[in-house]
């Protein structure tokens, strides 16, 4: 991805389960509200929540063996790693920007889309695609088709 992004991170069996040991421990920290620290050397940093939200979803996904990266708000990304995000091809997504339904900015001749941008776009087509099975169920009720 870019500069800020590194490449996702594929864990091996061995870090899978170590990340689904750690998962689990960091739950019962959750529910229990405990203080999350880390201990480096001999230095104990303690962590802010948040860290240790992300930090709990980061292990979980690790430990279904998932591959796993961070990606800031503020990133641009290439178009490529915008489809791969939005889980289309490369095609659609230019088409979007062309069309205008999502934004882009250009650096040199290539195409930008910020993190945020995506993120809003993805969450309007998922509120749009909820809405639409709504209504469809909503007929289904209506016409007596037994759903």
């Amino acid at each position: 991805m870019t500069k800020l992004l590194g490449r996702p991170v594929v864990p091996s069996v061995d870090d899978a389960e170590l990340a689904a040991q750690a998962s689990r421990v960091l739950s019962r920290t959750k529910r229990d509200g405990a203080e999350l620290k880390v201990q480096v050397g001999k230095e104990t940093l303690r962590l802010p929540k948040s860290v240790g939200d992300l930090l709990y979803r980061l292990l979980t996904e690790m430990g279904q063996g998932n591959a796993v990266t961070v990606i800031p708000i503020h990133a641009e990304l290439t178009t490529q790693e915008a489809a791969d995000y939005l889980n289309v091809s490369r095609p659609y997504l230019i088409r979007l920007l062309e069309d205008g339904r999502l934004p882009f900015n250009m650096v040199g001749t290539h195409r930008r889309v910020k993190f945020s941008d995506l993120t809003a776009y993805r969450n309007s087509e998922e509120e749009e695609r909820k809405k639409l099975m709504e209504e469809l169920a909503a007929q289904a009720q209506e016409l007596g088709m037994g759903y």
